[in-house]
């Protein structure tokens, strides 16, 4: 399985908020056995986040876009999904009453702050999603996702995010296996088992120097368990590894 991330927020790119989420995420798919080839982020503008989900969705299996979900004018996302699948965006009544409702208890335990903040019960443009999307909402957050042909469409805000992958996770899987290994022997030295691992194996071996102080980390990955397993047994009797750092 294929996958592709597309974060979305101006703030990502201009440095003042760090892309956990697309870490977080390539983590967890990546774990479940399926292969991210892809992270873009891209600014808070309809037609450049339609353009790309047009473009990824006919080259992935799936496609995670995390972020501009919301009621303030540069939440554009879910309309941009919405054209770039080329599908109209539709109030789903299910999700509008199930906001409704979650605003009204809130107003009921906490009258003070929704005086201050003349909370919204309305919550139609929240609950317009493309049509046939299966909308994802959780208790985390206000802002309805969805998965439509392919596409999950995530909040930015990291809690929420997770909470809601954790809606579709088990959509997400493939072959994919790995064995990760460390040594303290400097990557420079390592060139030729890196190479001959590669010819010798149907696995790939990727290596990840680390500072003076922490040991490097090699990963070999491949489809066949028991390939990795010999890959990774071999690459032990060519360089020296230590533990796992604590």
């Amino acid at each position: 399985m294929d996958v592709t991330l597309l974060t979305v927020g101006d703030e990502v790119l201009a440095g003042d908020t760090v892309n956990t989420n697309a870490a977080w995420l390539a983590e967890e798919i990546t774990g479940r056995g399926a292969t991210v080839r892809r992270i873009l982020t891209v600014p808070d503008d309809h037609e450049t986040i339609a353009d790309w989900v047009a473009r990824f969705v006919a080259d992935y299996d799936a496609v995670v876009v995390t972020g501009g979900l919301g009621g303030t004018p540069d939440d554009v996302t879910m309309a941009a999904v919405a054209d770039g699948l080329d599908r109209d965006l539709v109030t789903f009544e299910d999700v509008h009453e199930g906001l409704v409702a979650k605003a009204e208890a809130f107003r009921d335990e906490n009258p003070d702050l929704a005086e201050e903040y003349e909370f919204d019960l309305d919550f139609i443009a929240a609950a317009r999603l493309p049509e046939d999307a299966r909308p994802l909402v959780t208790d985390a957050g206000w802002s309805p996702g969805c998965a439509v042909d392919g596409v999950y469409v995530l909040p930015g805000i990291p809690e929420e995010m997770r909470a809601m992958f954790d809606l579709v996770a088990d959509e997400f899987d493939g072959e994919v296996v790995s064995r990760t290994l460390y040594t303290p022997t400097p990557e420079g030295a390592m060139g030729d088992a890196l190479t001959e691992i590669r010819d010798e194996f149907a696995a790939d071996v990727g290596s990840y120097p680390a500072d003076p102080e922490t040991p490097n980390r090699l990963k070999v990955t491949g489809t066949d368990a028991d390939e990795v397993a010999r890959a990774a047994d071999w690459l032990r009797e060519q360089v020296e590894t230590v533990p796992e750092p604590e």
